[in-house]
Formats: C-alpha cells, structure tokens, sequence
C-alpha cells in the first residue's frame, strides 16, 4: 500500500514534507547591548575551550576576539598566558583599540592584539576574528599556496580567502587588514590562517573548516596530484554554503561540546 495514496498496489510515492512545521535555527536576536555583550563573551570563551581541544594552542599565542556591541573600537579577548581550556567569560579582557585593557585584571599580549585591532578596523562589519595556530594551515602557508578546491567543503572558501605572500619578521595589522580585504580567511605565508565572520561562531567555524581544508590538501598532495573541482561547480557550491549563516549553523555542533561541559 501506498503511504502517499492509500492504494492497493499502486507505487510507493514520496511522503511530502511537513514544511509549515519546519523551523530554521537562526542565530539569536537580543534585545540590549548588555545580552548581546554577554552572548557574544560566552561563545568567545566556548570557542577558546574547543579550540583547546582541537590543539589550536601554542604556549601564549593566539587569540579569538570579538566586538564590543555597544563601545566602539573596543574588544573582548583572551587574556595573556593563560590556557584556553580553563577560561570562562568572566576571564576575558575589554581592550581599546590602542591595545589599553579596560575590564579585567590581567595582561595582553599587545603585538598579537594589534592585528585584532586593525582587521575589526579594517572590517567594520565582522564581529569576530580568529588569529591562532594550527599545524595544517601553518604547514600550508608555508608553501604560498591558497587553499584549493579539492573538496566540496574546501569550496567555501573559493575566490574568498587571500594569501599575503610575505614575510616581515614581525606581524603589521594595517598590511594585513589590507591583505584580508573582504575576504573570510587570510593565509599569512609561513605563520598560518586569520579569520573572519559576522558572529563569533562563524569566524569560529571558518577557522576550523579552513584547517580542515589546509589538511585534506596537504594530504591529497602527498598521495597524488589532486583533482580540482570546476571553477563553475565550486563557485555554486561557495554561494550555497560559503556565508556565514551556514557557518554558524555548521557551528553549533561544536558548540555543543563544550557548552554542555562549561
């Protein structure tokens, strides 16, 4: 018997899809500064929780920042020294633009937070971003190569991420935020990803899908020579999923893990 028409015999149709019953998780709307303020601390610090368990730390270096809803030129961040797995949002920084901390009672790592401030400068727009170190993009950079389009997740980032093909010896904030444009990611030669996105939880997903990506690059080159997707195919696959609503929705997976152990 069919399930769609009820008739002996007849073949089995498509049960139709319940649409007016659908409901699309939407990242959150808040009504005041002081809980978009709060929201957007406590991803920041889930984040740094996962990204300790991904292995994206490297002694003190590397930082998620994040836009002050309300004050302008000012940033929420990690504080110096301190490892990622531990921090809570109560442990994050308030830090102006000039590098100045305004809440919290310990350090910056004040070089690597002159980059924070220049890019969120740079990108009015973006909420978050991601400076930090994970071997498979650093391995990348080395190289001076942009991630390809050998996966269909790798085509996210097609024709939207950026190589700043040089190395200074010293990181400058201004030639970086120059080099991301109005990219999502940035691959610094021989230092490693930079990330954007319009929530916490997207330029936290890129960060992650980037390396991911760098991975399964590095690995298809070893085997062989890669296949490359078509300039057509990748740039439908990028428009699909390449914005940073999927990337928060691809995000809270991850998010889960660690909200459920904070």
């Amino acid at each position: 018997m069919s399930e769609e028409t009820g008739t002996p015999g007849a073949r089995p149709g498509p049960v139709p899809v319940p649409v007016d019953r659908l409901r699309l998780e939407l990242p959150p709307v808040h009504g005041t500064a002081g809980e978009e303020r709060a929201h957007r601390k406590e991803r920041l610090a889930g984040a740094l929780r996962l990204f300790a368990r991904l292995g994206y730390e490297d002694g003190v270096a590397g930082h998620i920042s994040a836009r002050d809803p309300e004050f302008e030129d000012c940033y929420w961040v990690n504080p110096f020294g301190r490892a990622f797995a531990g921090l809570g949002p109560e442990d994050l920084l308030l830090v102006d633009g000039d590098g100045r901390v305004l809440r919290g009672g310990r350090r910056v790592n004040e070089l690597a937070f002159a980059v924070h401030a220049a890019v969120h400068r740079a990108r009015p727009e973006a909420v978050a971003v991601v400076r930090t170190h994970a071997p498979y993009g650093r391995a990348l950079s080395c190289l001076g190569e942009l991630l390809a389009p050998v996966t269909h997740e790798a085509c996210a980032f097609y024709e939207d991420h950026a190589l700043l093909d040089e190395y200074t010896g010293a990181e400058d904030g201004e030639r970086i935020g120059r080099a991301l444009g109005p990219y999502k990611a940035l691959l610094l030669r021989n230092r490693g990803l930079l990330t954007v996105g319009a929530s916490v939880d997207a330029a936290a997903w890129w960060f992650v899908a980037a390396e991911r990506a760098a991975q399964v690059q590095l690995i298809a080159r070893a085997a062989g020579k890669p296949v490359l997707i078509d300039h057509r195919a990748a740039v439908a696959a990028r428009e699909r999923f390449g914005g940073d609503l999927a990337a928060w929705v691809s995000f809270q997976p991850l998010w889960q893990t660690v909200a459920s152990t904070s």
